[in-house]
């Protein structure tokens, strides 16, 4: 998996994951892309930092203090915040769109909170019965995850009533 930044022509930036950058390339070429912000399907890749892993960051994530997950983060209210500033400035279609797959998630897979990253490797690694999962996991946990090869979706989760 790879992460780009990339950027539409009215210069809205958002991240995407790729398989590889061969199917970056053949997703671009073919306008499959759109923007997350506008949909427009002028997009490509942006200038963007590397992400170096540090070592031992796996144990350092391990060890990250619990919160408990009827309570969210300030960074989770703050992403939430963030989702519905966005959702009030994407076309009609889209937000629908986006709610939808948000209603067939949610009607198919079970919610494990911010234990998502564990699930994740408890099911990759087969000490867990394979299901559809969803929740919450930051970015570093979701970059470590990409690198142990398990495979997740990260989609922008609309809030309701918008």
């Amino acid at each position: 998996m790879i992460l780009y930044r990339l950027r539409c022509s009215n210069g809205h930036e958002f991240d995407s994951w790729f398989k590889d950058s061969r199917t970056y390339e053949r997703q671009e070429k073919k306008s499959l892309i759109g923007c997350a912000v506008c949909g427009d399907g002028k997009v490509a890749r942006a200038i963007m930092a590397p992400r170096i892993g540090k070592k031992g960051g796996a144990a350092e994530i391990e060890a990250a203090p619990e919160t408990p997950a009827s309570t969210p983060t300030a960074e989770q209210q703050q992403a939430q915040q963030q989702m519905a500033a966005l959702a009030r400035h994407m076309p009609k279609e889209l937000r629908e769109a986006l709610m939808k797959v948000r209603a067939e998630v949610e009607k198919n897979c079970e919610h494990v909170g911010d234990k998502f990253a564990e699930e994740a490797r408890k099911i990759h690694y087969g000490e867990s019965d394979k299901r559809g999962i969803y929740g919450e996991t930051s970015d570093e946990e979701a970059e470590a995850l990409a690198e142990e090869g398990i495979e997740f979706g990260r989609l922008p989760w609309i809030p309701r009533g918008n």
